[in-house]
């Protein structure tokens, strides 16, 4: 079948009811606002004719279960489907505390939403004739109950068996952790990796196998595009964080029967009190950025002194905020010649991470 269909992606728009707000030094995003960005977003998609809307986790600021079920009700009330899986943020810990709902419930808040199985943090749904969506679970605890990026063995047994099962669709994968890297050296970076699935080369070559090429992702809080053996990987920035961005795409199948996707990306400019959002929100950033740019320069591959470090840090100011953004291109001449060509590497190679258009490959 040659589906033609139009969508959007929210990611991260991290809830927070304003009594539930509690504040962080380091945090880069701004959950102050996270209510009046989605409901922009929101009515923005509302005037569109969108077959369904994909949220790829981090729904809430750190799983509260008011702020979930504020949200639940809120997306039944919209015109499309939409579709919903958990982040980090969403589920904290295996099982409910003093704030957060717990691994085990997240499905019982989104049984309107992906989750027909109330005992199962993962599904998959055919959305419309011929398109397939799988929703992953990517959080999982170790023994002393510290959480983990990675898909547990019955979910892989369970992914395998829906993979061969699913003929002659279009197959759309969203899971909150990257399953391919979007930095330089992600996946073993200590700072970047945490970020990454820790099983991502296994699900890969599940997903290659069955001729899948399309993954939908977040956590990262960038806005990416990143291509493995012709498999895509979207990553979507969080809403609630500069440049706060959502997609909107289109599939469409030209006459020679190529399956074209086109990307586009809009962001929200302001919000009652916040009238320049993307400036405040870039200082925010730019405020908050220098602990983070001296781990950067003293962890591998740079090994910088702490001294060095802490001297070049300060021109590294917006260096995360451009990421965040998106098609950025790095070049800082006054920094030592491996350092400069370091940062160099995190330039885009082409400006397809916020509005272009992929030509997908099949299979079938």
């Amino acid at each position: 079948m040659s589906p033609n269909f139009r969508f959007a992606v929210i990611s991260d728009p991290h809830i927070a009811l304003p009594h539930t707000i509690w504040d962080h030094p380091t945090r880069f995003h701004l959950v102050e606002i996270s209510i009046p960005a989605l409901e922009l977003a929101l009515e923005h998609l509302e005037h569109l004719d969108l077959d369904f809307v994909l949220f790829p986790g981090d729904l809430t600021q750190h799983g509260e279960p008011t702020n979930h079920t504020w949200l639940q009700q809120r997306l039944a009330q919209l015109p499309f489907p939409v579709y919903v899986i958990p982040g980090n943020h969403d589920v904290p810990t295996l099982l409910p505390d003093e704030r957060s709902i717990g691994l085990k419930y997240f499905p019982h808040y989104y049984s309107k939403f992906g989750y027909t199985n109330p005992n199962q943090v993962y599904y998959t749904c055919e959305v419309l004739p011929g398109v397939q969506l799988i929703g992953l679970n990517s959080n999982q605890f170790d023994e002393s109950g510290q959480q983990l990026g990675c898909l547990d063995e019955a979910q892989l047994i369970w992914l395998e068996d829906v993979l061969t099962q699913i003929q002659d669709k279009l197959v759309l994968v969203m899971v909150h952790h990257n399953i391919i890297e979007h930095l330089p050296g992600q996946a073993n970076h200590p700072l970047g990796r945490r970020y990454m699935l820790e099983n991502a080369p296994l699900v890969l070559k599940l997903l290659k196998a069955a001729g899948v090429n399309l993954i939908f992702t977040g956590h990262l809080h960038v806005q990416d595009i990143a291509c493995y053996e012709g498999i895509y990987e979207i990553t979507t920035g969080s809403l609630v964080s500069y440049p706060h961005p959502y997609r909107i795409l289109e599939l469409r199948t030209d006459y020679q029967g190529k399956q074209l996707l086109h990307i586009e990306s809009h962001h929200i400019k302001s919000v009652a009190n916040w009238n320049n959002l993307p400036q405040i929100s870039r200082e925010w950033m730019g405020d908050r950025s220098h602990p983070f740019m001296v781990k950067l320069l003293t962890a591998p591959p740079l090994n910088l002194p702490i001294v060095e470090a802490e001297k070049l840090a300060p021109s590294l100011r917006y260096f995360w905020a451009d990421i965040a953004a998106g098609d950025a291109s790095f070049d800082f001449p006054s920094f030592p010649p491996e350092v400069r060509r370091y940062f160099q590497t995190f330039s885009a190679s082409s400006a397809i991470d916020n509005n272009t258009t992929i030509v997908l490959t099949t299979n079938n």
